[in-house]
């Protein structure tokens, strides 16, 4: 399901992702607030289209201004422990990894997402980029549904 919302005119394209980060101090006193502020904050959205005919909103936040659009939450790619891992189960991340270099990075600590969070495993896509673990940890990366 679809929410109405605005973002920066730079993001206001069909298909664009955002991971929505919630109030900035520029959005004190703004009277576009409830329209704006009307995401869940560390979530990953996908905007599906762009209202036409809209007009370019000044924003403080956004240099030039900010259109409304339709967005949803979209689901996320990590990796996360193999052991119990099946689509329906629910998961969560294993922790932090300090090895930025590494091919399932991204995966291992994917935006929109917190380590101390379950989130439901809508598919498993199989084995990780990586072709070994630094930490070694036996990881199945999946598609994860962080709306639930």
């Amino acid at each position: 399901m679809s929410t109405v919302t605005l973002v920066g005119t730079r993001l206001a394209e069909s298909g664009t992702e955002f991971v929505y980060q919630g109030e900035a101090d520029g959005c004190a006193g703004c009277p576009y607030r409830s329209q704006c502020l009307n995401l869940s904050p560390e979530t990953t959205y996908r905007v599906t289209a762009v209202r036409e005919n809209a007009q370019t909103l000044e924003c403080a936040m956004h240099d030039e201004g900010v259109r409304a659009v339709e967005v949803e939450p979209v689901s996320i790619r990590a990796n996360v422990p193999a052991q119990g891992a099946y689509a329906g189960s629910k998961a969560s991340l294993q922790g932090s990894c300090p090895y930025v270099e590494c091919p399932s990075h991204e995966f291992c600590e994917p935006a929109g997402t917190d380590f101390d969070e379950e989130y439901r495993i809508q598919q498993i896509l199989g084995d990780p980029p990586h072709e070994i673990c630094h930490l070694d940890r036996s990881l199945e990366l999946v598609e994860l549904d962080v709306n639930d």
